[in-house]
């Protein structure tokens, strides 16, 4: 610690002082008036327990779907727009027209609709469409899609599925579909399914399960299990199959097993749709 020195000081004793110093190292001096280093020390303490001053934080931009009356809004018209369509063409052209899904304007090239006849007996359901699919404007044309292909076709029901998702635009980095994007574009997928007019739906990955079964439970739980999906007005019920996702197949290949398991009791059900769940 800096030490004041008197007004009047023995100018040998200031020598010797310097003289002390200059042995111990010290070449420079740096200031002109002493400094209290104990003072500056508990200052330093106290700065720090002190709690930060507030940082001011931008305002982060809501999702379009914050309440109520955009997401009804959006239904509504979904509705209105899917309820005039006479044949798939309309409703497809009726999807890529529709404003109401904010997928739409996140990136997204193009709506993604269907692809497989428009008769088929078997829909098949999934979640999004991905990267592939936005580029190509067809569903599951992917690796995971081609996969799909493959096992549908090992299973005898590939040229009789009708191919499509609970949502029609790829979502900003391949992620999940909302409840409220999916609901949004619900009336589309149902007005679909009264068109083609499918024996059974297959449910291609949780999301699709969960959306169209209004279930809460993981796909692992609900795979290999027969429901019934019913129509929003009450009128239609189908029987309905949950599986695993393809894309899940890539990541887990042993999973493979339970889902060509699905397929076969998917075929054996197609076949035979009189026979009990």
């Amino acid at each position: 610690m800096d030490l004041p020195i008197a007004s009047h000081v023995d100018p040998r004793a200031v020598e010797s002082l310097l003289a002390f110093w200059a042995d111990a190292g010290v070449e420079a001096s740096y200031a002109d008036d002493p400094i209290d280093r104990l003072a500056e020390g508990a200052a330093l303490l106290r700065a720090r327990k002190e709690p930060p001053a507030p940082v001011a934080v931008a305002p982060v931009a809501t999702p379009a779907f914050g309440r109520g009356p955009d997401l009804g809004a959006a239904v509504a018209e979904a509705q209105a727009l899917a309820a005039a369509c006479a044949d798939l063409p309309a409703l497809a052209a009726a999807i890529a027209a529709f404003d109401g899904c904010p997928l739409k304007t996140q990136g997204a090239r193009q709506a993604v609709v269907s692809r497989g006849p428009a008769d088929a007996p078997l829909m098949i359901i999934g979640e999004a469409p991905g990267a592939d699919e936005d580029l190509q404007g067809a569903p599951f044309v992917g690796r995971a899609g081609q996969l799909l292909d493959r096992m549908l076709k090992a299973a005898g029901v590939l040229d009789r599925a009708f191919v499509t998702n609970t949502v029609f635009w790829r979502p900003p980095g391949n992620r999940t579909p909302t409840p409220q994007e999916q609901a949004v574009c619900a009336p589309f997928l149902e007005r679909a399914i009264q068109l083609v007019r499918p024996k059974i739906l297959l449910l291609v990955g949780g999301a699709s399960a969960k959306s169209m079964l209004k279930r809460e439970e993981g796909i692992l739980s609900l795979r290999g299990r027969w429901f019934e999906w019913t129509s929003s007005d009450g009128q239609t019920e189908l029987p309905a199959l949950p599986t695993l996702h393809p894309a899940f197949l890539l990541r887990q290949p042993a999973a493979k097993k339970k889902a060509w398991a699905d397929m076969l009791m998917l075929s054996e059900r197609l076949d035979r749709p009189e026979r009990p769940n």
